[in-house]
C-alpha cells in the first residue's frame, strides 16, 4: 500500500500532474464527480472542508484538507485560488 502524505493546499501549485486518469472504472469516476459536486455545495454554503486524495505525475499520493469552491470540466478550484486536475483525484471524503 502506498504512503499518503498530507499536504497544505498552498503547496499544490508546486506539484506536477500527469495527463493520465487515475481511476479506470467509469462508475468510480461518476462517484468522484458526485462527491466533488457535493463538496462544492458544502464549501459554498457551509464553508465545510473535505479531504481530497490525489496522485501526482511521480505517482506520489497526497491528502489535502480543503474547501472546494467550484467544480469545472477538468479542474476543481480550491479556496485560495488553487486548482487541482480532476483526473488526478482518487477519492473525496
Amino acid at each position: 500500500m502506498k504512503t499518503i502524505e498530507t499536504i497544505q493546499k498552498e503547496n499544490i501549485p508546486q506539484l506536477s500532474f500527469s495527463k493520465k486518469e487515475v481511476i479506470s472504472d467509469p462508475e468510480e469516476r461518476n462517484k468522484r464527480m458526485t462527491d466533488l459536486y457535493r463538496s462544492q455545495t458544502l464549501g459554498n454554503l457551509l464553508q465545510t472542508k473535505v479531504k481530497i486524495t490525489f496522485e501526482t505525475a511521480d505517482e506520489q499520493t497526497y491528502l489535502v484538507d480543503t474547501t472546494v469552491w467550484a467544480v469545472g470540466n477538468s479542474f476543481v478550484s480550491l479556496k485560495g485560488g488553487v486548482y487541482l486536475p480532476i483526473h488526478a483525484i482518487l477519492h473525496v471524503d
